[in-house]
C-alpha cells in the first residue's frame, strides 16, 4: 500500500509534465493514440466514479446551515463562466466549432481540483466541496440549457442528447460512487488515496486522444485556442473572487468560490464535444484541463502565504 501511495503521489505531482510528454507524442505520432478517442466517455465515467467515491452525504448538508453561501456559489458558477466564454469567443472571433467548445467548457460544472486548490489556499473547503457537489448534480439540467442558449446560433445542438449523456457519464457514476462508499466504506477507504492518480491517468489519456485526433489542425488553431482558454480561466477566477466579495462573502469563502468558478470539469466538456460536436470543439477542454491546474496552483500558492484575518459577511448564514 505504501508503494501505491508513493506511485500515486508521483503521478499526481507531475501531472503537467505527463500531459506535455504524452500530448507531444500524440501530436508527432497520432496514429497509435487515436483509438483512445472511442473510450473517452468511459474514461470520464471512471473519473466521475472516483469523485463519487470521495463524496458523502455530509458534502450536501452545508446547504441546510449556510444556504445563501451555497446558493450564490452555484448561481455565480453558472452565470459567470458561460458568459465569459461567450464574450471571449466573440472578442477573438473564434471559429464556430472552437467557440462552441469554449462555451461548453464554461457551461460544465466545477472541476474536482477546485477543492484541492481551496484547501491549499486556506479557503473555505467545506463550501468548495458542497458547491462542487451541487454543481455536478445540477449539470444534467443546466449544462444543456445554457449551452443551447449561448452556442445554439453557432452550431446545431441536440440538448436532449447532451442531457442523456451527462446523466450516463456523470450523474450515474457519481451516485454509484457515493453508494459504494456508504455500503463499503472500509473497503473504499483502503484505496482512497490512489483515486486521484487514476483520475489523472484518465485525464491524460483523454487529452492525448484529443491531440491525436486533431494533430493536423492544431498547428493553425493552437495559439488562438490557448489564448482563449487563458482569458476564460483568468477572468473566471478574478470575477469569482470579486463577485463573491460583492455579495457579502468573507475572504475564505471568496477564495473557495473563485476556484469553483474558474476551475471546470473540462473532461466532461471534452467527452461531450467528441460525442456531439466537431472534434475541434474538444480542444478548449483539453487545454483547459492542463492550464487550470497550472493557474490554480499559482493562485493557491499565493493565497496560502496570506493570512485570512477576518470572515465578516453582510448576511447571516
Amino acid at each position: 500500500m505504501a508503494f501505491i501511495e508513493r506511485l500515486s503521489k508521483l503521478i499526481t505531482q507531475y501531472f503537467p509534465l505527463w500531459v506535455i510528454v504524452f500530448a507531444a507524442a500524440a501530436f508527432f505520432q497520432p496514429a497509435p493514440f487515436k483509438p483512445i478517442g472511442t473510450y473517452i466517455p468511459y474514461l470520464l465515467g471512471l473519473i466521475m466514479l472516483g469523485m463519487g467515491l470521495t463524496m458523502s452525504l455530509n458534502d450536501f448538508k452545508l446547504v441546510l446551515t449556510r444556504p445563501k453561501d451555497v446558493f450564490f456559489g452555484i448561481l455565480l458558477r453558472y452565470l459567470i463562466m458561460p458568459a465569459v466564454a461567450f464574450g471571449v469567443a466573440k472578442l477573438l472571433s473564434l471559429p464556430p466549432a472552437l467557440a462552441a467548445g469554449l462555451i461548453l467548457v464554461g457551461a460544465c460544472p466545477s472541476g474536482t481540483a477546485s477543492n484541492v486548490m481551496t484547501f491549499i489556499a486556506k479557503g473555505d473547503t467545506a463550501l468548495s466541496v458542497t458547491v462542487s457537489s451541487f454543481n455536478t448534480i445540477l449539470a444534467p439540467l443546466l449544462t444543456p440549457f445554457i449551452f443551447l442558449y449561448l452556442a445554439g446560433t453557432m452550431i446545431p445542438i441536440q440538448a436532449g442528447a447532451l442531457l442523456v449523456d451527462i446523466l450516463k457519464i456523470v450523474l450515474l457514476p457519481v451516485f454509484l460512487g457515493i453508494a459504494l462508499r456508504m455500503l463499503a466504506s472500509s473497503f473504499v477507504e483502503s484505496f482512497n488515496k490512489a483515486i486521484p492518480a487514476f483520475s489523472v491517468v484518465a485525464i491524460i489519456m483523454i487529452i492525448t486522444a484529443v491531440v491525436a485526433l486533431n494533430a493536423t489542425k492544431l498547428v493553425t488553431i493552437a495559439g488562438m485556442a490557448f489564448l482563449a482558454v487563458i482569458l476564460h480561466n483568468s477572468i473566471g477566477l478574478f470575477l469569482g473572487y470579486i463577485t463573491s466579495k460583492s455579495v457579502g462573502m468573507g475572504e475564505g469563502k471568496a477564495r473557495a468560490i473563485s476556484f469553483e468558478i474558474g476551475m471546470e470539469n473540462s473532461g466532461l466538456a471534452v467527452a461531450l464535444a467528441m460525442a456531439h460536436l466537431d472534434p475541434i470543439a474538444a480542444i478548449p477542454g483539453a487545454i483547459f484541463s492542463v492550464w487550470h491546474n497550472f493557474s490554480g496552483s499559482i493562485l493557491a500558492g499565493y493565497w496560502s502565504s496570506r493570512k485570512i484575518t477576518e470572515e465578516k459577511t453582510n448576511f447571516k448564514t
